[in-house]
């Protein structure tokens, strides 16, 4: 079967041409300029006159709930609003229940995924204090990598022993991604709070208790752990001005040995939209000021930000109720980041060449993920078709998260996905949704 994508505008490697693509069967069998013709005939045609085609969007950071937390979001669910939004490829987090911090545990999503996933995946093996042990064990062909929770009180998932800390950034022998808040900071900045704002103060006070310095003090303890051991590290949703400093301006590359992470929602809000959205935006690490908006915005021209993902983390609304001590924390937006994000290209914050090397490009060369993330022929057809100066309101009938609402519900938008095709087929077209796909498990050149 070969389709052909004709007339669109292709955004790959750098460069926006006028030109044509053509699939076959599940991936890109060529990718040619506006006056080449495919070699062979193709039996469908896709006219995409005034579209946009860019390679599939991969989320590096989700949590789609999936297991045993499946009242508020499932792989089934979440991926159909990653296909919704041009994602199709993601990297699920640990900390679901049971937590992914065993072999067994890590082999049953998988397996879950085969029978749920509309889009392609991988799963985080989550480190403990007391797990290093099976880390060499880990399948590096197909695990993404080890996710490290220096700064949260999520089960036994916070390590904290310098021990434990110094054998996993040992032995790890895979990207290490960590989220980091210093948490006796965190538990300080509590404690003087409540005495002064009573048990559970307003979502406004959430950047307080965790301040640019929670944050600042781990992210510089886990860089030094990886100089000291020559790890590779990622570090989660940066939110800081400070932090970006202990960041090297340069482009990502192989031998970039520690990288950085932001989220869609850092570069996009600020502590000032907590009077209108309250606890919707109310997630870890915490919305912090413009400044540290802007210097995030800044950083994804100047290499210091290598990729921005999403940590798409689905509530009830029931759950986000209370102040900054007692609503949950966590949002959804992998259905919204890629348009969220064009509309900082819009903006004139990035160019949309480097939109597609930061949600396509450089997530696939960071975890070497095998044949994805390009235009190129040979390699797997994810595509995303995307239209411009189209104009659509996020409406609670438009969201497609189990949890069924959006902080970005109300906004409008001038750009919508018209087309997500996964593996070679059209998962998503235009507002329909096709079930019957699965996406592959992710495999890496390691």
């Amino acid at each position: 079967m070969r389709t052909i994508i004709r007339n669109a505008t292709l955004v790959n490697e750098g460069k926006s041409f006028k030109g044509h693509l053509v699939i076959e069967d599940n991936l890109i069998a060529e990718v040619l300029t506006e006056k080449e013709e495919p070699t062979l005939a193709c039996d469908k045609v896709i006219d995409a006159t005034g579209l946009f085609l860019i390679p599939g969007v991969i989320d590096d950071h989700v949590h789609f709930r999936d297991p045993g937390l499946t009242h508020k979001a499932d792989m089934e669910s979440e991926s159909r609003a990653a296909a919704a939004g041009g994602v199709t490829s993601y990297m699920d987090m640990p900390n679901t229940s049971p937590q992914t911090t065993s072999i067994e545990a890590l082999q049953a999503k998988f397996s879950d995924a085969t029978k749920k996933s509309l889009v392609n995946y991988s799963f985080f093996f989550g480190a403990t204090n007391d797990n290093s042990h099976l880390l060499p064990l880990l399948d590096k062909q197909h695990v993404c990598g080890v996710k490290l929770f220096m700064g949260s009180s999520t089960g036994n998932m916070l390590v904290d022993r310098k021990d434990a800390l110094q054998k996993i950034f040992s032995e790890a022998g895979m990207l290490i991604m960590a989220h980091c808040e210093d948490q006796h900071i965190i538990q300080q900045n509590t404690e003087q709070l409540k005495a002064k704002q009573g048990d559970d103060p307003d979502v406004s006070f959430h950047p307080i208790i965790r301040n640019t310095e929670a944050c600042y003090r781990s992210t510089a303890q886990a860089i030094q752990l990886a100089k000291e051991t020559g790890a590779r590290l990622h570090i989660a949703h940066v939110t800081t001005e400070k932090e970006l400093e202990l960041f090297s301006p340069t482009p990502l590359t192989e031998e970039k040995l520690i990288t950085a992470e932001a989220c869609v929602a850092h570069l996009f809000f600020t502590d000032n939209d907590y009077t209108t959205l309250g606890t919707r935006i109310k997630c870890n690490p915490a919305i912090k000021t413009k400044a540290d908006r802007e210097a995030l915005r800044r950083s994804l021209s100047d290499g210091r930000i290598d990729v921005v993902g999403t940590d798409h983390a689905p509530h009830l609304l029931n759950e986000k109720q209370g102040g900054c001590l007692k609503a949950v924390s966590g949002m959804p937006m992998i259905q919204f980041s890629l348009v969220t994000m064009l509309e900082l290209v819009d903006a004139g914050v990035l160019k949309i060449e480097e939109l597609v090397e930061k949600m396509c490009h450089a997530p696939a060369r960071l975890f070497q993920i095998k044949n994805r993330g390009y235009l190129r022929p040979g390699y797997a057809a994810d595509l995303v078709i995307i239209h411009p100066n189209l104009p659509w309101t996020v409406t609670a009938d438009t969201i497609l998260s189990k949890c069924g609402w959006s902080p970005m519900e109300g906004h409008t938008y001038q750009w919508k996905v018209e087309q997500t095709f996964v593996n070679g087929q059209c998962v998503y077209n235009n507002g329909q949704v096709n079930d019957t796909v699965r996406g592959l498990p992710l495999e890496f050149d390691r």
